[in-house]
C-alpha cells in the first residue's frame, strides 16, 4: 500500500467517526477551548456548560513557515502521550514514508487532518480535534471523555514548579541535588515521560537514606526524619536523576 493510499483510508474512516463523534458529544456546542499540556485534557466550554477530554498531541502546523512537526519531536512538549505517535514514525521508517518518519518538514493545510487521521488509524481514539493559536494550528487525537471527578483526580497529581510551570509531583529525599552527587536509588525504574498508574509517583532518595532502609528493613520513623522528603516536579525530578546517576 502506498502512503497516498494509507492516508485517504484513514481520512475516510476519521470522516465518518467524526460526525458520531461531533454528534454524541455535542461538540459544536461549545465555543470555547483550552488544554493542558501537564493533564493532557482538553476542556471545551460555553457559558453554561463544559466537557473535558483525554487526548494524545499529534502534531502542528505552522500556517507562517508552511511546515509540520509531529508531536514526537517537539522538545517542548510536555505531553508523556506524544510518544505513543512513535508507532507512526515505525511505520513510516519500516516503509519509506517520509512524512511519517521525519518529524519536522514542509507541508500544507490538508496535511493534519491526515496526519490525525492516520493516528487513528493506529492508536484508536474516538474522534480528532483542532485548535488555532495565533499561526499555529493543533491537532489532538481525542481518546475518551473524563468525567469531573477524574479531572480533579488528575490535577491533584501536578503542583507549580517556579521553573518548570504546572506538572505532574514527584517526591525525593532531602539529599538529592544537582551540586553534589549523592546516589539515586527509586521506588521503581522511571523514565521521562513514563505513564504512571494511579497510585504511583515518581519517588528517590539518595545512598545514605538506601542504607537506613535497609537496616530498617523498610521506611521507619527515624528513617523519614532523617530523609525529610520534600515535594519537587516531574521535570526537576529527572534533571537530579541524570546528574546523580551520569558517568564521571
Amino acid at each position: 500500500m502506498t502512503y497516498s493510499d494509507l492516508a485517504y483510508e484513514a481520512l475516510e474512516n476519521l470522516k465518518t467517526l467524526q460526525e458520531s463523534f461531533r454528534k454524541d458529544y455535542h461538540i459544536d456546542d461549545y465555543s470555547h477551548w483550552f488544554y493542558n499540556q501537564s493533564t493532557e485534557l482538553l476542556r471545551l466550554y460555553n457559558a453554561s456548560e463544559e466537557a473535558y477530554f483525554k487526548y494524545i498531541p499529534v502534531g502542528t502546523y505552522s500556517k507562517s513557515s508552511k511546515t509540520w512537526m509531529w508531536a514526537w519531536d517537539n522538545e517542548d512538549s510536555v505531553e508523556q502521550s506524544k510518544y505513543d505517535t512513535l508507532v507512526l514514525q515505525h511505520y513510516g521508517v519500516d516503509n519509506d514514508f517520509e512524512k511519517l518518519s521525519n518529524g519536522y518538514f514542509d507541508s500544507d493545510e490538508c496535511d493534519g487532518w491526515k496526519f490525525t487521521a492516520l493516528a487513528h488509524q493506529f492508536l484508536g481514539g474516538i474522534g480528532g480535534y483542532k485548535v488555532t493559536s495565533d499561526h499555529l494550528e493543533i491537532y489532538f487525537l481525542i481518546m475518551e471523555k473524563k468525567e469531573l471527578h477524574e479531572v480533579k483526580a488528575i490535577e491533584a497529581k501536578l503542583i507549580e514548579c517556579e521553573v518548570h510551570g504546572e506538572i505532574r509531583r514527584a517526591f525525593i529525599c532531602q539529599h538529592l541535588n544537582r551540586e553534589v552527587k549523592t546516589g539515586f536509588e527509586e521506588a521503581f525504574p522511571t523514565y521521562r515521560g513514563m505513564v504512571l498508574e494511579e497510585d504511583d509517583d515518581f519517588q528517590a532518595w539518595c545512598d545514605e537514606c538506601e542504607k537506613i532502609r535497609i537496616q530498617h528493613d523498610g521506611w521507619s520513623d527515624e528513617l523519614m526524619e532523617f530523609a525529610e522528603i520534600k515535594l519537587v516536579c516531574e521535570r526537576c525530578y529527572f534533571e537530579i536523576k541524570e546528574f546523580n546517576t551520569e558517568e564521571e
